[in-house]
């Protein structure tokens, strides 16, 4: 019964307007918001959690697969310490969801934080999902003032070139938002990821065209962490 529902609500998004869209995506995520989705990654993290308490005041990666897959994020950020929370398929909402759990208990300096490649690819429009990052910060702010949120622009990849314009108008957005806050700040990983001559680079994603492979890895850890230490 719920996916003809969802099926149903997505057939009424192409007629409607983009303000009415985001409010019936809104409807969609309480729908699908399934606490079993990433219950079994979560545990997994509060388990280790226990088992090997992480470092208060480390910096804590939370987003999607994107980070998830970054195998090297400790030796890359070294000697920063850091704490890395992403989590496969994720959107913004799901961070959200669970930032009880594998956010707020670390009480981190700084936060990094990766999502819109899977909100975009999901059909979510790009003030959708900077109210989302805005929901976020305002969770994570209530609780942990002195914390600093770094958002990621969303990356190009080979796999959504189609989406591009919608994913830069995200970043616009999302950039646009930081300035107005003197502890969040906005770090573009996309323009690096092009050559000279305004190409997106094919040697840096695995071959799924979306996920990043040691070459793009290098790329993010050059621009992140000189701005990390800033």
């Amino acid at each position: 019964m719920t996916k003809y529902l969802v099926v149903l609500l997505a057939l009424l998004m192409i007629s409607l307007s983009v303000l009415f869209r985001d409010e019936l995506f809104g409807l969609i995520d309480k729908i699908m918001m399934n606490p079993s989705r990433f219950e079994e990654q979560i545990r997994w993290f509060e388990t280790n959690d226990i088992r090997n308490p992480p470092e208060k005041g480390a910096i804590l990666f939370v987003g999607s697969s994107s980070l998830k897959m970054w195998k090297t994020l400790e030796p890359d950020m070294a000697p920063l310490k850091v704490i890395n929370r992403g989590f496969g398929g994720s959107q913004a909402t799901h961070v959200i969801q669970y930032v009880e759990r594998i956010v707020i208990p670390y009480q981190p300096t700084k936060i990094v934080f990766y999502e819109g490649d899977n909100d975009i690819a999901a059909g979510k429009s790009p003030r959708r999902f900077l109210k989302d990052c805005q929901t976020f910060v305002e969770k994570v702010h209530t609780a942990l003032p002195d914390t600093t949120i770094y958002f990621l622009s969303i990356k190009p990849s080979l796999a959504r070139e189609h989406l591009w314009k919608t994913m830069q108008k995200a970043n616009a957005l999302l950039e646009e938002y930081t300035k107005a806050h003197d502890f969040i700040e906005f770090i573009d990983i996309s323009n690096a990821m092009y050559d000279e001559m305004g190409k997106l680079l094919v040697n840096v994603f695995q071959p799924d065209g979306v996920h990043l492979n040691a070459a793009g890895y290098q790329i993010w850890t050059e621009i992140i962490k000189k701005r990390i230490l800033q």
